[in-house]
C-alpha cells in the first residue's frame, strides 16, 4: 500500500463515519457523504446547528473510519485530521468536486446553514485484515509537512 493506492482505495467509497467531541469531552459520530482531494483533504456538508459543526467550531480535530461495514470488507482507513471551512475559490473548487460526486448536493446548498468542511490529513492508517497476516500501513506528516509512508 503505498499513497496512491491509499488515494484510490478511499476514492471508492462515499461515504465515512466521522467523530469529532464536544466542548464537555462527550463523543459524536455521525455519516457524512464524502469526497477526497488529491492531497487526501476530506470535504464533505452539514448543517450548521448540527453537533458536528458545533464541535468543530470549539475543537478542529476530527477523525473517520472509511471502508469496513459491509459483511466481508474487512479494509479500513482510520483518518484524524484538522477541519476547516475554506472560502473562496478554494471552497468553489471544493465544491465542484463533491457536487461531481453528489449531484444532489447543489440543491441542498441553498439549504439555510449549510457549510462545508475541509479536512486535512495529520495521520492516517491503512488496515487489510483479509489477508494473512494482515497489511497495516501507517502515513503522517512528515518533517515537510507533507503526508508520507512510515
Amino acid at each position: 500500500m503505498n499513497r496512491n493506492d491509499l488515494l484510490q482505495f478511499v476514492r471508492t467509497h462515499r461515504m465515512a463515519v466521522q467523530a469529532s467531541v464536544s466542548p464537555t469531552a462527550t463523543p459524536q459520530a455521525a455519516v457524512v457523504g464524502i469526497v477526497v482531494t488529491d492531497d487526501l483533504h476530506v470535504f464533505f456538508d452539514t448543517l450548521d446547528g448540527s453537533r458536528k459543526a458545533q464541535n468543530l467550531r470549539h475543537n478542529g480535530r476530527i477523525a473517520f473510519v472509511i471502508g469496513g461495514p459491509a459483511n466481508g470488507e474487512e479494509r479500513t482507513v482510520q483518518y484524524e485530521g484538522v477541519a476547516d471551512r475554506p472560502i473562496g475559490e478554494e471552497l468553489e473548487r471544493l465544491k465542484e468536486l463533491y457536487f461531481s460526486r453528489f449531484p444532489d448536493g447543489r440543491e441542498r446548498e441553498r439549504w439555510p446553514g449549510l457549510i462545508y468542511v475541509r479536512v486535512q490529513p495529520i495521520w492516517i492508517r491503512y488496515n487489510d485484515y483479509s489477508r494473512t497476516p494482515p497489511e497495516i500501513v501507517e502515513f503522517d506528516l512528515g518533517d515537510s509537512g507533507r503526508l508520507v509512508q512510515r
